[in-house]
């Protein structure tokens, strides 16, 4: 049976939230952020952020790592491998030294063993930090930027370095094999490439 007309005009599923993809982090506001956890002796947050930025993961497969999938002999490997929860495939990314070393400071100080996940919960004993979790912290760490909270998300960590790789390089195959995408083409949507190409090449066209 149709519903008859209210005579008020339907309200939009969407109406006062922000919907599309997440902003990237830029360079400042990276170096930003990283500064004042440290001023702040945020170790957790400092261990997250810097390994969010380099792994390039999905917040799933981020919150779920353990020690042992980072930890070699002697401290951590320069290089890891997790596989994605989403497509079941690996994916390969770098720990840079800053990260290694904050990861560490983290591992010692919290006494982690290599079986106990690197983020555990703070809220339930034998969990990992959950995706609501590290999105609110995400959330934190942009208006600690001075930026708007609503314009960033757990998926801005994991778009922000591929996004600088592509702006230096322009190397679409390296960026996919970063974000562990099985086609090029869902690379290219991922980052809005062609929108910010055709923007860049507006803004540099004088009429």
């Amino acid at each position: 049976m149709c519903m008859q007309p209210t005579g008020r005009p339907p309200v939009p599923w969407n109406r006062g939230r922000i919907v599309g993809q997440k902003l990237p982090l830029k360079l400042r506001d990276i170096f930003g952020i990283r500064v004042r956890l440290q001023l702040q002796r945020r170790t957790r947050d400092l261990a997250l952020f810097n390994l969010a930025i380099d792994s390039k993961l999905r917040g799933c497969d981020l919150i779920a790592i353990k020690v042992c999938d980072l930890a070699r002999e002697g401290g951590l490997g320069a290089r890891a491998q997790i596989i994605q929860r989403k497509t079941g495939k690996a994916v390969q990314f770098e720990l840079t030294e800053q990260t290694r070393q904050a990861v560490m400071e983290w591992i010692n100080k919290k006494g982690l063993t290599r079986e106990d996940y690197l983020f555990p919960s703070r809220q339930r004993s034998g969990f990992h930090l959950s995706t609501r979790q590290y999105a609110r912290v995400v959330k934190r760490w942009a208006a600690s930027a001075g930026l708007q909270p609503a314009d960033y998300g757990t998926h801005s960590m994991r778009r922000t370095k591929p996004t600088l790789i592509y702006r230096r390089t322009h190397n679409l195959r390296a960026v996919q094999l970063l974000l562990g995408h099985t086609k090029l083409e869902s690379t290219v949507r991922y980052l809005g490439i062609e929108v910010e190409d055709a923007l860049a090449l507006s803004e540099e066209t004088e009429v």
